[in-house]
């Protein structure tokens, strides 16, 4: 039972919004004076609770200490109410009990309008810093983009529209959301640990770095990005693009899992279009969601364990109408693999299809 209830509250306070609130309430309550809320507090409990014993003297029987405490619990429930704005007004009947209840408006309201007002400041708080990317995205297993670049824009345009759903917040030093309302925005520098935070890369799937312009510079935040990255999160896959090839080598001591050259990948695609014609426009339609076929990776059912590449291709024809590219094994990707080689457990697969289907995708491994 107490694992039922554990794991249910763990659950409630998993949700990104509960999350995100936390993460204000926390930012707005280090600077915050408690004892002013403390006083506020024990200033609207000690006019009410005096105002209950005045009224108690002046209306209630006094026959008995019982009868006496009896009606101080009802005149403290009336001053509540009262303050809150809906006590009875005919709990009281002589000129002092009036009194005592005009005052107890007088101040209880105006306290309690302090309150209102702090708890009212609050949400506009939380809706502006939300709205200027000042929050926390509460998410998990998510995915980071850290940058902002016209690759970025058609990443995001191309993870919204794919089947994996994935939910994705976008790092950028900008007033306002670069990659629209479906995105969640944290203004903040991609080299900054506590942005980083902010955009919950402790807790993402993979983090995806774009130069936000064509410069060495920008290559050199990327580095810097990965470095800050690997320090809090190294089980996050960085993903990272690269404007100056001469920049990979720097990439991979600063632990880089994939790192792609954009310019030298587009190169390489228009010489063999120039030599294969259609070429470019097949990888295209493999490569991005929408209609035709895509591009997966896959885990593989435990019956498919001992097959060949050959057998393997036939049952992922016949049972998914899925064409076998390659296999991936302990972080290599075996491409046209000799008839000989045998599926081990681990392994999963690369394919092209035009939906999942009943295929699971490939769920990264973190450490």
């Amino acid at each position: 039972m107490r694992r039922r209830i554990a794991r249910l509250v763990s659950t409630v306070f998993s949700v990104p919004v509960l999350r995100r609130l936390a993460f204000h309430v926390d930012r707005m309550t280090r600077n915050v004076d408690r004892h002013f809320f403390l006083r506020l507090f024990a200033g609207l409990f000690g006019i009410v609770f005096v105002a209950a014993v005045l009224v108690t003297l002046i209306e209630g029987p006094r026959e008995s200490f019982r009868d006496f405490v009896s009606t101080l619990a009802s005149s403290f429930y009336w001053g509540v109410t009262t303050v809150m704005g809906s006590g009875d007004p005919s709990y009281v009947s002589n000129p002092g009990s009036y009194l005592i209840s005009w005052l107890l408006v007088l101040f209880g309201v105006a306290i309690v309008a302090s309150i209102t007002g702090a708890l009212v400041g609050f949400v506009i708080d939380f809706i502006l810093k939300e709205g200027q990317g000042m929050g926390a995205s509460g998410y998990r297993d998510h995915i980071v983009v850290c940058g902002w670049n016209s690759t970025a824009r058609e990443l995001v345009n191309e993870l919204n529209g794919d089947d994996y759903e994935r939910r994705i917040v976008v790092v950028h030093d900008s007033d306002k959301n670069p990659a629209g309302n479906e995105v969640y925005f944290v203004n903040g520098d991609v080299t900054d640990v506590e942005d980083l935070r902010r955009a919950g890369i402790e807790e993402a799937m993979a983090a995806v770095i774009c130069p936000a312009s064509a410069t060495n510079e920008a290559d050199m935040r990327s580095i810097l990005t990965v470095m800050a990255i690997e320090s809090i999160a190294p089980q996050v896959r960085t993903v990272v693009e690269v404007n100056n090839p001469q920049h990979v080598d720097h990439l991979r001591r600063a632990n880089a899992d994939e790192i792609m050259v954009t310019s030298r990948i587009a190169s390489r695609l228009l010489a063999r279009s120039s030599l294969y014609p259609g070429l470019a426009e097949l990888v295209t339609d493999i490569v991005s969601g929408g209609e035709g076929s895509e591009i997966y990776r896959v885990a593989l059912p435990e019956q498919f364990i001992g097959l060949s590449v050959d057998e393997l291709s036939s049952r992922l024809r016949a049972d998914h109408a899925a064409t076998l590219l390659a296999i991936g094994r302990d972080g290599h990707a075996f491409v046209n693999p000799p008839s000989d080689f045998r599926l081990a457990p681990g392994d999963d697969a690369v394919v092209v299809a035009e939906s999942l289907g009943s295929l699971a995708p490939l769920e990264l491994q973190q450490d």
